[in-house]
């Protein structure tokens, strides 16, 4: 997994480089340093750099790098386990010895160590149960009954405009409540257009450009005319907004709790049926590479 890269024979932090007889809390320091400087969020660079502090205080901090091997490695991972007390999930688990891995293949392409004494382990690779989305016929029981709720007397075009647009676009919760109405572009050249925008520049990557369907449209602007929202599309709790979910869910007939996670799911798979580039489709979901491995694997199941 290629979350940095790193080369030549020493590593330079403000003390000086790093050496094969450095301490672990060094180096750790250090490898928190490059994963920042690689653009790594706060909360990667936290949960990496936690994994190996737990390492250091099993073989304490000041224990060179060079003598580590993979025996120390595997006895950390048994007393993590099973001696240490503590519950360790199997997705944590997974998670620290990615952070291993990571750690130790950094300083052996840096040159700092020759061999990888984590190399031998193998990685485990645990995956979350699979989502529940909708089956083809709830997915148009669902639209129906937005529709029917935007042409009852009175009208309410929030529910279709809300569930249609998740559905088609995939966003999540947060990225639906923080669309605000500039980011609606419906005289692009290229189409309507959704613009999901992020604030928080760590996760400016995440931004991206999604076409609208010419069905939702309409209800958009019934919508408008309707609620006349000044600033953000949705000015509503989350909850509210849930809510809405559920009571089309109710109206549709759905044994399954119709949630945000469920359209975006089920839009996901959706496109992954309908044979969309995987890129593509990584793209639409604002997701990285490495995010893409278990989603790209749970598409695979759910569509089997």
């Amino acid at each position: 997994m290629p979350i940095f890269s790193g080369s030549g024979p020493e590593v330079g932090i403000a003390e000086g480089p790093l050496r094969p007889d450095s301490s672990l809390s060094a180096a750790i320091q250090t490898w928190g340093e490059d994963l920042e400087d690689s653009g790594r969020s706060i909360n990667t660079v936290k949960a990496f750099t936690g994994d190996l502090r737990l390492l250091a205080r099993f073989m304490g901090a000041g224990h060179s790098i060079n003598s580590i091997g993979t025996h120390d490695l595997r006895n950390f991972l048994d007393w993590m386990l099973n001696r240490r007390g503590v519950p360790c999930s199997p997705k944590t688990f997974s998670r620290r010895v990615t952070s291993l891995k990571a750690f130790f293949r950094w300083l052996t392409h840096a040159g700092v160590l020759v061999e990888d004494p984590a190399a031998p382990i193998p990685q485990e690779s645990v995956l979350s149960p699979l989502p529940e989305v909708l089956t083809q016929d709830e997915l148009l029981a669902v639209l129906k009954a937005a529709e029917e709720m935007r042409q009852k007397d009175p009208p309410d075009a929030r529910p279709f405009t809300l569930v249609s647009l998740l559905l088609h676009t995939a966003i999540k919760k947060s990225e639906c409540l923080g669309i605000h109405l500039n980011h609606v572009d419906l005289k692009s050249a290229e189409g309507p257009l959704l613009w999901v925008r992020y604030g928080d520049v760590s996760k400016r990557y995440r931004e991206r450009k999604l076409l609208l369907e010419a069905s939702w449209i309409p209800a958009y602007k019934a919508y408008l005319k309707r609620y006349d929202p000044s600033e953000r599309l949705f000015p509503y709790s989350p909850r509210r907004l849930e809510y809405l979910l559920e009571d089309v869910g109710r109206d549709a007939g759905l044994e399954k709790h119709l949630s945000f996670n469920m359209c975006r799911w089920t839009s996901a798979l959706t496109d992954y049926k309908s044979g969309m580039d995987k890129d593509s489709l990584r793209q639409k979901l604002g997701i990285s590479k490495i995010q893409w491995r278990e989603v790209g694997m749970k598409l695979d199941r759910l569509a089997a």
